[in-house]
């Protein structure tokens, strides 16, 4: 009866906002638009509390971080609000819980007004800049870490934060127009003529002209921001504040779920998400134009996207959807993306678009030979299974092709087997048990907890497949299935892993709900908001048979090698609220009838190997430089410094024989469709010169000399 009265209570006040309120919420909103907020409202906060795995109570600790994710989202550079506006805005931190609950949505909306006072003052800044002179030549700095950046507390601090961040566009964006000019330097004009060179002074108003340009598009796009966009947003802070996998999509965003530019797209193949106001690359899809490319990586920021060598377009603050359309484009045509790397390096990665070439997304084997003997590799990129042919008794999926390469390697007389799962984010769960089952027969694989209960997934095929001494190498992108594998693989002492630090720590799952399935009983008159989009939300946890959770930690590998990544924030752990890592009951399981590896002796001497090996200690210094840059987040940007930083990151790169796709199956894509034979062999050229292929090998080799 009580549950009743408050349904009750919902009704007839739904659409009817306080009058102090109002006021407030007639800037960007509409009556439709509030009411529609207050219905998601109530159904979002039903289902946060009756489903999320973590069970958090939607109280005024996750109002807090709500906000503060709101803030990150809104103004991530902090390049808008002053300290006295988050002040005022900071009335409301304890209160967004509260919001949820009454359906009463205000703080979005005033905050978005705010939001346009700072964007009008801003343009102005912008316009005052770009009409003087920003002397590219004078020695300042810029700090570029967010994180170390303060709200401005005045007009004229903020004023000169937009200088030094438009000097430092515009120093990049000349520096661009002088290599764009160098290349085309021997071209002709269509009479046959060479092409006119430009003066210095040209190119410097150019890339000025750029610049502004750019800058107006971006405070364009936040003026025109739409009221729905406002209440989205909100949503959006609200589900991440229980953890960062879980998020609202509103109907366009659930159309476009997990965008793949692969296929009819003819995109890049990469797979986005929003985070912080930013665009960020969650994976990278094997066989596409970026895997291919080998230079865009999983957690890269994407700050600016240009049309081939047009005028790159900042897609800070712009929506998913939006960001995607520029970036999407016809086959064969180049989209030139300038990337953040989690070391803080910054990039320009240009990318021929293409459709994903599906045979690179499928394993592939090969005998590599290493002391005289023979071993077997496998590249598994990811867990793949076409759920909707399997139900019509067909389709492709990574468990037969593992069996397939198996078997053909076992009739080799391989000695050992090489297992590779880095950059693999994982797939299909069925597929991470039935492949686990195949290097130990029937038994346990991984555990799945729901807020209820634990439920233990077997694998019920005694079979084994393969009973040889095995490595399976890792690193900081393997994930989720790729976890559950490898996690099993060492639980049962049936591998020796080998890899990064950790693994990236996905152990999470997530379920999808359509809102418009969750409308409450007595809303038959609500049908108008349809359609409502859906939620994400994290329902269950993964644990390993000995009852260690792969979340957060990932799978620790019993070899570390170095690892460029080293001091990168990369992985769960490094997440703002992800779920932490904890453990449950074990769950009975037998190890493997024998283990023939030395931990300790391979730890020393794998030690004393990658110390002499060019290759790793390239990789070495690397990761060192990447810590340098991390740290030495002040940075110059006087026109002098600026270039010598990006001959000094030129040279590295070009002195840097490492392939961050290291492992995947050819460069370029062939003029001929290769014969088996002339896969494997080309196969086996670039895993030779894989030092991780190399140096897994040697510990294989003395477990099967």
């Amino acid at each position: 009866m009580r549950f009743r009265y408050l349904f009750l209570a919902f009704f007839l006040t739904f659409g009817q906002i306080a009058a102090p309120c109002r006021a407030a919420m007639a800037g960007p909103g509409t009556d439709f638009d509030k009411n529609r907020a207050k219905l998601l409202s109530y159904i979002i906060a039903k289902q946060l509390r009756r489903l999320h795995y973590s069970q958090k109570p939607l109280d005024d600790a996750l109002s807090r971080t709500a906000f503060d994710l709101y803030m990150k989202q809104v103004d991530p550079r902090k390049r808008f609000f002053l300290k006295q506006d988050v002040d005022a805005l900071r009335a409301y931190e304890s209160k967004l819980d509260d919001e949820m609950k009454s359906g009463l949505i205000t703080f979005p909306v005033i905050a978005e007004e705010v939001l346009r006072e700072r964007v009008a003052l801003v343009r102005g800044f912008v316009n005052d800049i770009m009409a003087g002179d920003l002397d590219l030549e004078k020695r300042e700095t810029l700090e570029v870490d967010n994180d170390k950046l303060d709200f401005c507390a005045t007009e004229k601090e903020l004023r000169e934060r937009w200088r030094k961040t438009l000097k430092y566009q515009v120093v990049s964006q000349y520096l661009d127009l002088i290599d764009i000019e160098k290349a085309h330097a021997a071209e002709e004009d269509d009479g046959g003529e060479k092409r006119p060179v430009k003066s210095d002074a040209d190119l410097r108003a150019e890339a000025a002209q750029k610049v502004k340009k750019s800058t107006d598009g971006l405070l364009h796009r936040m003026e025109r921001r739409e009221a729905k966009d406002i209440y989205n947003r909100f949503f959006l802070v609200i589900t991440k504040a229980y953890d960062p996998h879980s998020n609202y999509m509103p109907p366009t965003q659930k159309e476009d779920f997990d965008i793949h530019m692969r296929g009819s797209l003819e995109g890049i193949g990469a797979v986005l998400q929003e985070e912080d106001g930013y665009i960020k690359v969650l994976r990278v899809i094997p066989g596409g134009a970026a895997y291919r490319q080998k230079q865009l990586e999983a957690e890269d920021i994407i700050m600016m996207v240009a049309q081939g060598k047009g005028e790159p377009v900042d897609i800070s603050d712009m929506r998913i959807r939006d960001a995607v359309a520029l970036i999407r484009g016809k086959k064969g045509t180049e989209v030139r993306l300038t990337v953040k790397k989690p070391d803080g390096k910054i990039m320009v990665i240009p990318i021929i678009r293409d459709v994903v070439q599906l045979e690179e997304t499928f394993v592939k084997s090969a005998v590599v030979r290493d002391g005289g003997q023979a071993y077997g590799y496998i590249k598994i990129p990811s867990f793949y299974r076409d759920f909707q042919a399997a139900r019509n008794g067909g389709g492709r999926n990574v468990t037969d092709d593992v069996k397939a390469a198996l078997e053909r390697l076992r009739r080799s007389g391989i000695r050992g087997l090489l297992v590779d799962l880095r950059n693999n984010g994982g797939g299909a769960l069925v597929d991470a048990v039935n492949i686990a089952g195949l290097f130990f027969g029937n038994g346990p694989v991984v555990q799945i907890k729901t807020i209820e209960n634990a439920e233990v997934l077997y694998d019920n095929d005694p079979k084994v497949y393969y009973d040889g001494p095995m490595v399976v190498l890792v690193n900081r992108l393997s994930a989720s299935a790729s976890e559950i594998f490898a996690g099993a693989m060492q639980d049962y002492r049936r591998a020796l892993i080998v890899g990064s630090e950790h693994s990236y720590g996905k152990g999470t799952v997530q379920t999808l709900i359509n809102l418009d399935n969750n409308l409450p009983f007595f809303s038959l008159n609500m049908a108008k908001y349809k359609p409502l989009g859906a939620l994400k939300l994290t329902t269950q946890k993964f644990y390993r048979v000995n009852g260690e959770s792969t979340q957060h930690r990932g799978v620790v590998p019993d070899i570390v090698l170095p690892d460029r990544f080293k001091y990168s924030e990369l992985g769960e752990q490094y997440v703002e609220n992800s779920l932490p890592w904890d453990k449950i009951d074990p769950v009975p399981h037998a190890a493997w009838r024998s283990f023939p590896f030395d931990i300790e002796k391979l730890r020393r001497e794998s030690a004393e190997r990658v110390a002499a090996d060019k290759k790793f200690q390239e990789i070495v210094a690397e990761a060192e430089e990447a810590r340098q840059r991390m740290e030495h987040t002040l940075v110059d940007i006087d026109l002098a410094s600026v270039r010598a930083e990006r001959e000094k990151l030129k040279k590295f790169a070009e002195n840097a024989d490492i392939d961050s796709h290291a492992g995947a199956a050819g460069d370029d894509l062939p003029d001929h469709e290769l014969t088996p034979e002339e896969e494997e062999k080309q196969l086996v050229e670039k895993v030779e010169n894989d030092p991780y292929v190399t140096e897994s090998l040697r510990l294989l080799r003395v477990a099967a000399p």
